[in-house]
């Protein structure tokens, strides 16, 4: 799905100068409620002193998990990443790595003996380590110059996969971009697209997957060749994988040219002993993460059948290596697969989606491609299969951050493995999320959700905070954002709104095909009458004492309600779209304004002139201050989208604040930058709300 969204992927306690109002409310009303006795409400400090627990890996025998968990320090402005075990059947968890460099990316050999990571340690970049299960140092076991990452087990224990970045052969950008690097000049001469992506300037080079043997150190490129693998955009969970015989690779790549303009990833075929790669998927819609099955006769990998489209759903596709057919598995659910997982006897699949706000785990069978839906009303991120049908999940909720959980059979009952934030949680009043349904445009059922305040009483008024989400093609979930985190908004005191409008998924793929070339539409509505919905719901929530806030597309909603509705006391914008064309002509994924749209801005230039926020019909009505934030490094919707809100509102003498982080992208990763954030969009809603 599109990361125009702000998602979908902690810590100290920095110095900082007078505390903000906004921050100084949360501090007050800690002070002056009984429940603050015993728990307060949340904070950034809080929110960045969480431990970042990641997806599970299971050893072979299904006895033990390795995981990651990140922390930050947000006094030195920088994270940390180690390796932790603990037993399926309970107990204490352990500490596996140390070292002063992140350590992640843990995968168990196929006999459980060893645990190939990703680590920082040797100082030389990322490399792949080894280390013995049995006791004994990690051995590092790659030297690649630009760092080796994303280690894959061949079945037999003997080799690795991993990806690293190289020159390739025959290539005119490669080569100038090399001479330029090796010179003095910080010049850089393009003549295609995409010449930048995300947060980074293309600089020629390309991932590659190599195999390690681990016997001889020996490596070979796989993937040769001026395309990356994984792909530079688009791909899935895992965009390369070992038959089990270990004679081929399937792998993911994208030829199409220009790259800025197509969705057409590809499952190849290649022989590890060498030759050139086949084509197994010809659609010219987004094919990724290709998996062989146990048993070797099958491939399964992730679907869509709309070129151009990159949030069409996608399907599990399993291909018979000895029938040579394909067979779209899941194409009767309406649900968009994100990830999945082979049972042990190559039957069947288990696999996840976005099941309305919450993740749900699915079971489909090879033989009749019955599905069964094996959670629900519950969000589940990464997962791994026990040997005996049970599944380890990373879970969280609103109130809850993420830890992992064993899925006891038949039923999938909760059990619960980790409490890596159980001390600092204990301590906070975070609230749950309360769901509602309403009528959205054309009747439309349409799903919100509302977080209450800390210390909450039905017997008060309290002013509201309006969020949309990101995407378009995203949704509000029943998890624990560690951005924009539905807890960290409600803490001063506020109730924090959240609709799943059109465009949302989850819930089908029309629903959320109802936002393209609609941008100001039908979600406008939907927009409006769940937040109606939810003032004559709750009694207790103030509507003449709201302000609205949103990032990307939820950043453009921001900019289009300024010119729309006076009903907001304030707005906050976080790199958000203000000028679809200037969009059009800097963002680096051109696909997506292209099908948004309907065209280019010649081809369609209507659609365009029609949804744009700064358009003079618009900014007339310009009135609410809006405080406007934005990423120096935000390829995806360029910086100067936030600048030409901020100079429209100071000349039209409407009050406007431009908050700048030069070394920030589409998100803000950085603790001390994500403090900064905080305490200002606290200020400038302690500035509105009484």
């Amino acid at each position: 799905m599109r990361t125009l969204r702000l998602l979908s992927r902690p810590q100290a306690r920095p110095r900082v100068s007078a505390p903000l109002a906004g921050l100084a409310v949360v501090l007050a009303l800690a002070a002056a409620t009984p429940l603050a006795a015993q728990q307060r409400p949340m904070t950034p400090r809080d929110l960045w002193a969480m431990g970042r627990v990641g997806a599970p890996a299971l050893s072979p025998d299904g006895r033990t998990v390795a995981y990651t968990v990140t922390r930050y320090d947000v006094d030195a402005n920088k994270g940390n990443t180690q390796i932790w075990v603990v037993p399926t059947a309970g107990g204490s968890a352990r500490q596996l790595t140390t070292s002063a460099g992140s350590n992640s990316s843990p995968a168990w050999s196929p006999d459980g003996t060893r645990l190939a990571f990703v680590s920082t340690r040797g100082g030389d970049g990322p490399q792949i380590y080894v280390m013995p299960m049995g006791g004994g140092e990690a051995e590092v076991v790659t030297h690649m110059a630009e760092g080796a990452t994303g280690p894959v087990w061949s079945a037999d224990g003997k080799k690795l996969l991993f990806i690293t970045q190289v020159w390739p052969k025959d290539d005119s950008l490669a080569a100038r971009m090399k001479k330029l690097r090796e010179g003095k000049s910080s010049a850089k001469i393009y003549d295609h697209l995409m010449y930048r992506h995300w947060t980074e300037w293309e600089d020629g080079m390309r991932s590659h997957v190599f195999l390690l043997d681990l016997a001889s150190g020996e490596t070979r490129d796989l993937t040769p060749g001026p395309y990356d693998t994984p792909p530079i955009a688009l791909g899935g969970f895992q965009d390369y994988s070992l038959s089990p015989d270990g004679s081929e690779l399937a792998f993911v790549r994208n030829t199409d040219v220009p790259t800025a303009v197509g969705t057409g990833n590809d499952v190849w075929l290649v022989p590890t002993a060498g030759g050139e790669p086949t084509l197994l998927t010809e659609s010219k819609a987004n094919d990724v993460s290709p998996v062989y099955s146990p048993d070797g006769r099958y491939i399964a990998y992730l679907g869509m059948k709309q070129p151009g489209h990159e949030s069409d759903r996608a399907r599990i596709v399993v291909y018979d290596r000895q029938t040579k057919q394909f067979n779209w598995l899941t194409e009767p659910l309406d649900r968009s697969v994100d990830e999945f997982a082979w049972t042990p006897d190559s039957k069947a699949l288990v696999f996840s989606a976005q099941d309305e706000i919450w993740h749900s785990l699915y079971r489909v069978t090879l033989a009749d491609g019955k599905v069964q839906q094996l959670t629900r009303g519950a969000y589940n991120g990464g997962f791994a299969l026990a040997p005996n049908g049970d599944i380890v999940a990373a879970r969280q909720a609103t109130d809850l951050p993420t830890e992992l959980f064993v899925l006891e059979g038949p039923k999938y009952t909760a059990r619960r493995l980790t409490h890596t934030n159980d001390a600092l949680v204990s301590q906070l009043a975070l609230q749950p999320a309360d769901t509602f349904w309403f009528k959205g445009a054309a009747n439309t059922q349409v799903q919100g959700m509302i977080v209450k305040p800390p210390a909450f009483d039905a017997s008060k008024k309290y002013p509201v905070v309006f969020l949309v989400h990101g995407g378009p093609q995203g949704a509000w979930s029943d998890i624990f954002h560690y951005r924009w985190n539905a807890n960290m908004f409600s803490a001063p005191g506020y109730v924090a709104v959240l609709i799943n409008p059109r465009g949302s998924t989850g819930y089908g793929q029309q629903f959320t095909n109802e936002i393209s070339r609609d941008w100001g539409g039908k979600v406008v509505v939907d927009l409006m009458n769940g937040l109606d919905y939810a003032l004559r719901k709750y009694p207790f929530m103030d509507g003449n004492n709201m302000v609205a806030a949103g990032a990307s597309y939820g950043g453009y909603m921001m900019n289009w309600l300024e010119g729309h509705t006076d009903r907001f006391k304030a707005i906050v914008t976080h790199d958000g779209v203000s000028d679809p064309v200037a969009m059009y002509g800097a963002t680096e994924e051109l696909w997506f304004p292209e099908w948004e749209f309907n065209g280019t801005p010649w081809s369609n230039p209507s659609l365009y002139e029609k949804w744009d926020p700064l358009a003079p019909a618009n900014v007339k009505n310009f009135k609410t201050p809006m405080l406007i934030i934005h990423g120096g490094m935000d390829y995806r919707v360029p910086l100067e989208n936030g600048l030409a809100m901020f100079t429209t509102l100071r000349r039209l003498g409407i009050r406007a604040r431009l908050l700048y982080f030069p070394d920030e992208g589409h998100w803000v990763l950085k603790p001390a930058n994500a403090m900064v954030w905080w305490e200002t969009v606290y200020g400038w809603m302690a500035d509105y709300l009484k």
